[in-house]
């Protein structure tokens, strides 16, 4: 199963990530628009930067547990190969307390004897070379294993160092718009950071209404651990304490609650069950985009947390702020 994750996980970058000259804003708005984009796009990657280091932490895992299959397997076959020398040899010589009578046997004048003796022998011999045949297959078949294994972990590096590699030019990208930033006067750059707000949501005060509490108190440790990081910086890549990314932040959020997730939100939304809007509840995780690459986590009176973006605290906004949302999951 891990293999065949490894297989699926292609570079499905999202539009525009591919190396490119950053554009030249001519106007404040540009300036928002490319900010806005390449943010997104970013994120994007940078999800999936994050899905290739779980899928590659799995992979090793399983090339670990294969390397040590083969070592057992080795083992079982070196130890069998001894003891069936040593039935041999005490069948052939008399020795041991189970073929004490062989001995006699073959020490004996009858040609009759002889025979059955040589039959005797031959039955044991049959049905040890069967047991070691069958040790010896299944440690080919775990050395076959690791070398899959192996192949797959190689595979997860790779895909790994792609998308990294993608990522930094992204982010060399975005350093350029910060410089084009930079050049705006004050009352542009304002207009910039207030596009930048309209596309990430107007941030609300966590204790502006009352909440609902949420319907389990591993749910209920998760909202109150995620608003308790409002104000955190975003940091791609990050995972707390004290700077997160989207999927970071709903990881940090369970683990507190005792849950494990991955980082990563497109993995977030296989998990769990999917619900509705209507039965949305404080705690259940609402993603965005397609192919997901944002989630943020709802926790009531149509409110949500999430670590948004660069430049943007973890802050508290509706849930329609972003657009549609494309799933929604009860992790507990």
């Amino acid at each position: 199963m891990l293999i065949g994750t490894a297989a699926a996980l292609a570079i499905t970058t999202l539009p525009g990530t591919a190396a490119a000259d950053p554009a030249t804003a001519t106007t404040p708005q540009q300036a928002a628009q490319l900010a806005a984009d390449a943010s997104q796009r970013l994120e994007g990657l940078s999800e999936q930067v994050n899905e290739a280091r779980e899928v590659l932490a799995q992979q090793q895992w399983a090339a670990l547990a294969a390397h040590q299959q083969v070592e057992q397997s080795r083992a079982q076959l070196d130890a069998l190969d001894g003891q069936i020398r040593q039935v041999a040899r005490s069948a052939y010589t008399g020795t041991g307390d189970d073929f004490a009578t062989l001995d006699l046997l073959m020490t004996s004048d009858s040609a009759e004897d002889f025979v059955s003796s040589m039959s005797m022998l031959d039955q044991i011999a049959g049905h040890t070379t069967g047991v070691l045949d069958e040790v010896s297959d299944a440690a080919e078949q775990a050395e076959q294993a690791q070398a899959d294994a192996d192949a797959a972990a190689a595979a997860a590096q790779q895909t790994l160092d792609d998308l990294s590699a993608q990522e930094a030019q992204l982010q060399a990208d975005i350093a350029d718009y910060r410089q084009q930033f930079a050049a705006l006067t004050a009352a542009q750059q304002q207009q910039v950071r207030q596009a930048e707000v309209v596309h990430t949501g107007s941030p609300v005060a966590p204790a502006a209404v009352a909440r609902p509490a949420a319907a389990s108190g591993s749910a209920q440790a998760a909202v109150d651990t995620a608003l308790a990081q409002v104000g955190d910086r975003y940091v791609f890549g990050a995972g707390g304490p004290d700077a997160f990314d989207c999927s970071g932040l709903t990881q940090y959020a369970y683990a507190a609650a005792g849950v494990s997730l991955p980082h990563s939100s497109r993995m977030q939304s296989q998990m769990g069950r999917a619900v509705s809007r209507g039965e949305l509840q404080p705690g259940d995780l609402l993603f965005f985009y397609s192919p997901v690459s944002h989630v943020a986590m709802y926790i009531g009176n149509g409110q949500m947390v999430h670590a948004s973006t660069e430049s943007q605290p973890v802050k508290v906004v509706s849930i329609d702020s972003m657009g549609g949302i494309t799933a929604m999951r009860r992790i507990v």
